[in-house]
């Protein structure tokens, strides 16, 4: 059977991934996943490429599957006060299908 959920996307800058983490974690969520990102933004552009790009200067998108709409919504907020005046990064909601509900929920 098919459920509802709220997934977080945040791309940032992976300096402050394990900042990102801790706060994800402390909200409750049962995992994440992070993967390198690349683009163009209001900064410019961001290589993926390993030889153009000092590794702690990569962007990274981190998902999160999150149990409520108001578990997301606290880790967007945090996110975003902590880290966004210093550092690029962006932030969206998506509502999304999944499959074991149980997987996302706090045991």
């Amino acid at each position: 059977m098919i459920h509802k959920a709220e997934k977080i996307v945040i791309i940032t800058e992976k300096v402050i991934l394990e900042g990102v983490v801790e706060i994800i974690n402390e909200a409750g969520a049962t995992g994440y996943t992070v993967v390198n990102a690349g683009g163009k933004g209001s900064r410019g552009i961001r290589t993926q490429s390993r030889a153009q790009v000092v590794d702690a200067l990569r962007n990274v998108k981190i998902e999160v599957i999150c149990s409520s709409l108001e578990q997301a919504e606290e880790i967007a907020e945090k996110v975003s006060a902590k880290y966004f005046k210093n550092y690029s990064g962006i932030t969206y909601l998506e509502e999304v299908q999944i499959l074991r509900p149980g997987k996302f929920s706090p045991k």
